[in-house]
C-alpha cells in the first residue's frame, strides 16, 4: 500500500511544474522572524549570485567546465536556488519528508530541465550528516553553500543561538557542511566575505542587527573548524598554529597543517620554537610599540649587523 500511495504520488505530483509551484512557497513560513520560504528562496539565490562572483575574483584557480563557465554557472546556481524548496509543496514530500531535495531532482529530470540543475537541487542539502557525500557538481556545491550560509546568518541575525546541547536548527551541522565543502572542494573563498554576503541578502531591518552577530557567527564556525581539525587527528598544538590567525581561505588548511607537522620534525624546530617564545616574552613585557623599521646606526655588535643583513 506504501508503494502504491507513493506511485499516485509521484504522477500527481508530475501534473504541475516545479516552476510553477514557486509562487506557493510565498504562502509557507520558514520562520515567524524571517519571513516565508518565498523569501528565503531569494536570499538563496543572492548569495549564490555573490558566491559565483567571488569565484570569479578568486586569488587561487577555480576552473570549470569550457562549456560551464561563470556566467553559465551564475544562470544555473539562480535556476536551482529558485526551484530547490518547491518539492516541500509536493505531496511525495509531504507524505515523505526525508525525501525532500530528492524528489526535487527526480521532478526536475522529468520536466527536461538540465542534468546539472537537478543535480543541484538534489544535492543542495549536502552533506546532511557527519561523513556524507558533498555535491556532485559546481552549481550544486555553489547551491548547498548558499543555503546554510542563509540558515547560520538569519537564525544568528535574530539571536537564535545552540546553546550547550540544545541546537533546534541543526546549525552546528549546517556549520561543519560550510567547513566541508571549503576544504574537501579546496575553494578559492574567504569566510568573512560569504558571512557578509549572507548578511547582504537579508532586506534592511529583518535582522536584529545587534553589533556582535557576525562576530558571533564567526567565532562559531572557527570554532566548529577547531573541532573538526582535532578530529581528525591533529593535535591542538598543530590546530592552533594553523587557525590562530584566522585565515579567510580554508582550502589550503591541509597542506598548512602538514607544513607545521613536518616543520615539527625538524631538528631545528624545537630551538626555534624557544627562541620564538622568548621573542613574544620580551615583547609582552615591553610598554614602548615596537619600531616598524630598524635603526642600523644603532647596531653595534658584529652579529647584530650580520643578522640585520641576513
Amino acid at each position: 500500500p506504501r508503494l502504491a500511495d507513493a506511485k499516485f504520488f509521484f504522477d500527481q505530483d508530475r501534473k504541475k511544474t516545479l516552476e510553477s509551484r514557486v509562487p506557493g512557497l510565498n504562502k509557507v513560513v520558514y520562520h515567524g522572524k524571517l519571513g516565508t520560504q518565498g523569501e528565503r528562496a531569494e536570499r538563496v539565490r543572492a548569495i549564490a549570485h555573490a558566491i559565483v562572483n567571488q569565484l570569479r575574483l578568486g586569488t587561487l584557480p577555480y576552473t570549470v567546465d569550457d562549456k560551464d563557465h561563470f556566467d553559465v554557472l551564475d544562470s544555473k546556481a539562480q535556476q536551482a536556488a529558485l526551484l530547490a524548496k518547491t518539492d516541500l509543496l509536493t505531496d511525495m514530500v509531504g507524505e515523505f519528508p526525508e525525501l525532500q531535495g530528492i524528489m526535487g531532482g527526480y521532478y526536475a529530470r522529468h520536466e527536461g530541465l538540465r542534468d546539472g540543475v537537478a543535480i543541484a537541487i538534489e544535492d543542495h542539502y549536502k552533506p546532511r550528516f557527519a561523513g556524507d557525500s558533498l555535491p556532485r557538481n559546481h552549481t550544486g556545491t555553489v547551491l548547498a553553500l548558499a543555503d546554510k550560509l542563509e540558515t547560520l546568518v538569519g537564525l544568528f541575525g535574530i539571536g537564535q543561538l545552540p546553546t550547550g546541547d540544545k541546537d533546534p536548527f541543526a546549525l552546528r551541522r549546517h556549520a561543519l557542511g560550510v567547513i566541508r565543502i571549503l576544504i574537501e572542494k579546496n575553494l578559492p573563498l574567504a569566510v568573512p566575505a560569504l558571512v557578509d554576503a549572507g548578511i547582504g541578502a537579508f532586506a534592511e531591518g529583518l535582522l536584529i542587527t545587534h553589533a556582535t552577530a557576525r562576530e558571533d557567527l564567526l567565532s562559531f564556525v572557527y570554532d566548529r573548524l577547531v573541532g573538526q581539525l582535532r578530529e581528525q587527528g591533529y593535535s591542538a598544538q598543530e590546530v592552533d598554529a594553523v587557525v590562530a590567525l584566522r585565515p579567510a581561505q580554508w582550502g589550503d588548511i591541509p597542506k598548512r597543517l602538514a607544513a607545521v607537522r613536518a616543520f615539527a620534525t625538524l631538528p631545528e624546530a624545537a630551538p626555534l620554537a624557544a627562541a620564538n617564545k622568548r621573542v613574544g616574552n620580551i615583547l609582552k613585557k615591553s610598554d614602548a610599540a615596537p619600531a616598524g623599521t630598524v635603526d642600523a646606526a644603532l647596531l653595534v655588535e658584529p652579529a647584530e649587523s650580520a643578522l640585520h643583513a641576513a
